[in-house]
C-alpha cells in the first residue's frame, strides 16, 4: 500500500439486539492535531456514506486530503475549517459488514429488499447508539456535515429526515442516484444491473484480484490507493473456501452480485428520496458534486424527460 498520512483511526461495532439483527461496522477518523478542536462549537464532525459496491474505507484517502486540507500545516491557517474527526459508515450488506450479516441477509425482511432507506435506517441506529460508542461522543451534539456519494447521496439525504432527527448544518451530494421521474433514472438502471450481473465476482487469492482488476479498465483512474483498500475491504473470503487453509484462500465480493442488484431494483430508490431533498433545502446547505468525465447523471437529474 501507498505510503498515507498521520491518519488516525479506530473501529466501531454495533450489535444486533432483540429489535434490529443486523451488525453495524463503522470507523472514526482525525489527525493528532484535530483533538485541540475537541471543545470547539465551530468544528465539524464529517459523516460518511459509499456508493454501491464499494465500503467505508473508499473514503480515506479523500479524507486524507481533505485533512491535509484542514490541518494547521497547510500555511492558510485563517480559512482552515475545524474539524474534529470523521465517520465513515458501512452499509450493512457491504464491505466487512456484509460477512458478519450473512446470514441474516438471507431471511425477511432483508432478503431481495435492501435499498438506500435501509442504509440511511442503519446509519440512524449507529449514530444514536453513542453509549455504545465510548462515553464522550454523541452524534447529536455535534455540528454535522454529510457527505454521500452514489447510494451514499441518497442515504445521507433519507437520513436528514428520520425521527429523532441530527442537526446537519450541510450536505454534500457526489453523483447522487436521484431523479424526479422513474423514467429518467431507467436507462441507468438497466446498464448497473447489466454491469453487476457480468462483474466477475471470485477469485483464487487476493493477489490474483489485484492483479486482475488493477488490468481493468474501470480501475485505471483509480487512485492506487483505493484498489488496495478494496482488496482489503471490498473482498471477503469465499463462503466455499471456508474450511481450507492457506494458500487456498479463494475470495469474492463483500457486496454480492444479488445484494448490489437488490440496490438497484429499489423501486422508489431514486424518486422517493428527491422529497426529502425538497423538505431539507429551505433548512441546510446543500452541494451537489458530478464527475467530470461522465455526465450521465447530470443530464438524468437536469432533463428528466
Amino acid at each position: 500500500m501507498l505510503p498515507t498520512s498521520n491518519l488516525l483511526e479506530c473501529e466501531a461495532l454495533l450489535e444486533p439486539d432483540q429489535h434490529y439483527p443486523l451488525y453495524i461496522t463503522a470507523k472514526k477518523y482525525w489527525l493528532p492535531e484535530f483533538e485541540t478542536h475537541w471543545d470547539d462549537e465551530e468544528a465539524v464532525t464529517l459523516v460518511l456514506l459509499h456508493s454501491t459496491s464499494f465500503h467505508k474505507e473508499t473514503w480515506q484517502p479523500t479524507l486524507e486530503r481533505i485533512f491535509q486540507c484542514s490541518s494547521a500545516h497547510s500555511g492558510n491557517s485563517s480559512k482552515l475549517l475545524k474539524i474534529k474527526c470523521a465517520w465513515a459508515i458501512d452499509c450493512p450488506n457491504h464491505g466487512v459488514s456484509a460477512a458478519l450479516n450473512e446470514d441474516a441477509l438471507q431471511q425477511a425482511p432483508f432478503y431481495r429488499n435492501f435499498g438506500c432507506r435501509r442504509y440511511a435506517d442503519a446509519v440512524h441506529r449507529f449514530m444514536s447508539a453513542e453509549q455504545r460508542l465510548g462515553p464522550t461522543f454523541d452524534f447529536r451534539s455535534q455540528r454535522l456535515v454529510g457527505i454521500g456519494h452514489s447510494l451514499g447521496g441518497v442515504a445521507i439525504t433519507i437520513l436528514q429526515n428520520l425521527e429523532p432527527a441530527f442537526k446537519f448544518s450541510s450536505v454534500i451530494l457526489v453523483e447522487p442516484m436521484l431523479s424526479p421521474t422513474a423514467e429518467a433514472v431507467e436507462p441507468l438502471r438497466r446498464i448497473l444491473i447489466k454491469n453487476a450481473y457480468e462483474r466477475r465476482d471470485v477469485w483464487p487469492s487476493p493477489e490474483y484480484a489485484y492483479q486482475n482488476l488493477k488490468s481493468r479498465k474501470r480501475c485505471e483512474r483509480w487512485d492506487p490507493r483505493v484498489l488496495d483498500l478494496y482488496i482489503k475491504y471490498g473482498l471477503r473470503v469465499h463462503p466455499g473456501a471456508r474450511h481450507l487453509q492457506a494458500p487456498y484462500h479463494g475470495v469474492s465480493l463483500a457486496c454480492s452480485r444479488e445484494e448490489e442488484v437488490t440496490m438497484y431494483r429499489e423501486p422508489d430508490g431514486a424518486t422517493r428520496p428527491v422529497q426529502d431533498l425538497d423538505k431539507i433545502c429551505s433548512r441546510i446547505p446543500i452541494s451537489i458534486v458530478f464527475g467530470n468525465d461522465n455526465e450521465y447523471m447530470y443530464a438524468v437529474s437536469t432533463n428528466p424527460s
